[in-house]
């Protein structure tokens, strides 16, 4: 008992007690950070995922081990994602996109292969999807290419016309007169309707869809690139008239840059209209084209390889809608 008191009372005792007592505390500390950490609603889906996977199945699923392996691809990327991740946002944005795909597929499977509650041939497994999607590559690219071909030709011919006639016309007032009244009138035509004509009057299928592309994709960008004229700041427009500056360097140089972000919004437009219509053309009379292969294997009734065109129609758009985004930040790099 003396002893004790005599350590107590010796000198730096004290603080050895308190460099204990502080580093158990930033232990516990660190470890409820990291339970923080773990305890987020994508891990816990995940887990509930992974248990779902030990249930007993109703319906055969061969490919099973192929999805179970995405699974758990999909929550260890998060995991490392959400370690290396230096923005709470981007993290938490991932962390609900995934979530989302976690509910997803969980509802997908427990609905088909658990319970087997769905018709099996217009609701196949996940894992049946994903062995095909796989399987399916050389032919979903190879209508991927034939489409792109169709889309790029439509849609680059309707930027290239519809851009300079908007910024001619809404920088004459004349013709912007003229041009109005145009637009009302044959602007809001679905161009769904130009297809049958179309097909009708142009020698080939090719040609006939990157017409209708073209008139999908002409009136988005030239209304709002007509209209976007008349949204760039006066005192811009006069200064460079004191410059004395010609039309052709008023058009380029001042006009064109202050329209660009209108010029954008009428393009993205544009760019999703020319979506709908390219499947729309293709489904009706093409012989190429993913359009075609989604309607070419449905007349089939092969239902789970319909889902695998979707699916690759989805990542088209989504690969080439990421980097069309790219640009737009790229040009409108100013505005930041």
């Amino acid at each position: 008992m003396k002893d004790m008191t005599v350590e107590a009372t010796l000198p730096g005792s004290n603080c050895r007690q308190k460099v204990a007592a502080w580093a158990g505390g930033r232990g516990g500390f660190m470890k409820t950070a990291w339970l923080k950490k773990l305890m987020t609603v994508p891990n816990i889906l995940f887990v509930a995922l992974v248990c779902l996977q030990f249930l007993p199945d109703r319906r055969t699923d061969e490919s099973a081990v192929l999805y179970q392996l995405l699974i758990g691809l999909l929550g260890a990327s998060y995991l490392v994602y959400a370690h290396l991740g230096r923005g709470n946002e981007r993290v938490q944005t991932a962390g609900d996109l995934l979530s989302l795909v976690f509910v997803s597929l969980g509802t997908w499977q427990l609905l088909t292969v658990k319970l087997d509650v769905l018709d099996k041939m217009l609701f196949p497994s996940p894992a049946l999807v994903l062995d095909l999607f796989i399987k399916e590559t050389p032919a979903a690219l190879k209508g991927a290419a034939g489409s792109l071909e169709i889309l790029l030709v439509g849609y680059g011919a309707a930027l290239l016309t519809a851009v300079p006639l908007g910024l001619v016309s809404g920088w004459v007032g004349r013709l912007k007169r003229t041009a109005t009244p145009i637009t009302r009138v044959l602007g809001p035509v679905p161009p769904t309707v130009y297809i049958p004509y179309a097909i009708v009057m142009l020698p080939t299928f090719k040609l006939s869809s990157m017409f209708v592309i073209f008139i999908g994709a002409f009136w988005p960008v030239f209304i709002n690139t007509l209209n976007g004229v008349h949204t760039i700041e006066g005192r811009l427009i006069d200064s460079a008239r004191v410059l004395k500056l010609g039309s052709r360097t008023m058009i380029t140089k001042v006009i064109f840059p202050g329209t660009l972000p209108s010029i954008i919004t009428g393009a993205t437009i544009g760019l999703a209209m020319s979506f709908i219509l390219l499947t729309a053309a293709e489904m009706i009379g093409a012989t190429s084209g993913l359009g075609w292969w989604v309607k070419y294997i449905s007349d089939f009734a092969d239902y789970p390889r319909v889902i695998v065109g979707i699916l690759y129609a989805g990542v088209v758009v989504t690969v080439i809608m990421f980097g069309f985004d790219k640009a737009e930040k790229h040009l409108l790099r100013w505005r930041r």
